[in-house]
């Protein structure tokens, strides 16, 4: 006799921090080790059950539902090293949400060769914390402004806010050239792929996706300019290849930017992308109230900017 001959099954209780998180996200996330197809076949031949009935895959489970979860062998895995928690500079914090300023270098989440990132750094901080999910992303070498959830009904009200576009997110970048107009939006679609490399890419090409930025100019010279970015859509690299396909590729940009000019640059200190989200602007996800966030521009990028544009205000 087998050890799952022996074992009964077990019934999660469904809390705050899973509201309407769709089952098959809700088990993945207690049954680790699992596969994804192993999770679908017993939701599908009826052994999960809600409430003790069957429901499907795509199920939204509710506060104080009764999953039913029969017992399931988790494959035996090396695990990686736990991650060492370290003080992330936080700007703000509540019931639901946690906001951090990320520093350039760090990436938000584990892959891609990164090991751990923000969010495994940060629940291993708090290991007690029930839920810390990213609500946003930011690319690991951009620094700023990174919102976390900490309550299943926050991320899912940032997420249609920000499909909305109800979430103000302003950046500053410093970038190559000068541009005529003081004002202006770049609206061109953006279309993801794969290189030879297999890296991840995104380039201008018509019937891509939908994508607006709107550029403010606070000021230029020598031939460089300080832009400030509002994001009116939240597209993978969209500010990095709107202005590189504009004509002003960012400082630093080691995927987009014009690489000379930043070998050149790199004796000034120009050492990463110059890229910062400055703030963040938002009607709180279940309070009532105004979130207003700002975080000034790191030490890196401050310098270059006095030494560079004098008393423009960076």
């Amino acid at each position: 006799m087998n050890d799952l001959s022996k074992a009964r099954a077990t019934v999660l209780e469904v809390g705050e921090e899973s509201e309407s998180q769709r089952l098959d996200n809700f088990l993945l996330r207690h049954l680790k080790g699992v596969p994804k197809s192993h999770v679908y076949r017993v939701v599908r031949s009826g052994e999960v059950r809600v409430n003790s009935g069957r429901v499907k895959p795509d199920y939204r489970v509710k506060i104080g539902d009764k999953v039913r979860v029969p017992p399931i062998r988790v494959a035996a895995s090396n695990p990686k090293p736990p991650a060492k928690p370290f003080g992330l500079p936080i700007v703000h914090e509540d019931p639901s949400l946690l906001v951090i300023d990320k520093p350039s270098g760090v990436a938000v989440h584990g892959g891609s060769g990164v090991s751990f990132g923000v969010i495994e750094l940060l629940r291993a901080a708090r290991p007690q914390a029930k839920m810390l999910e990213l609500a946003h992303r930011l690319d690991r070498d951009t620094s700023g402004l990174l919102v976390i959830a900490k309550k299943r009904s926050a991320l899912v009200e940032l997420h249609r806010m920000l499909r909305d576009g109800e979430i103000e997110k302003i950046y500053v970048a410093l970038v190559k050239g000068a541009p005529a107009r003081k004002h202006f939006d770049i609206t061109d679609t953006l279309h993801k792929y794969v290189n030879a490399k297999g890296e991840r890419r995104v380039a201008v090409k018509e019937g891509g996706m939908a994508a607006v930025t709107r550029v403010k100019v606070l000021g230029s010279s020598g031939g460089l300019s300080v832009l400030q970015l509002r994001l009116m859509t939240g597209r993978t690299h969209q500010i990095r290849v709107h202005l590189a396909h504009a004509g002003f590729p960012v400082l630093g940009d080691d995927k987009y930017g014009d690489f000379e000019f930043n070998r050149a640059l790199a004796r000034q200190g120009v050492k990463r992308l110059f890229l910062h989200a400055r703030r963040l602007a938002f009607k709180h996800p279940v309070e009532d109230k105004r979130v207003v966030l700002e975080s000034p521009l790191p030490d890196d990028m401050l310098r270059f900017c006095k030494s560079n544009f004098g008393d423009v205000p960076c």
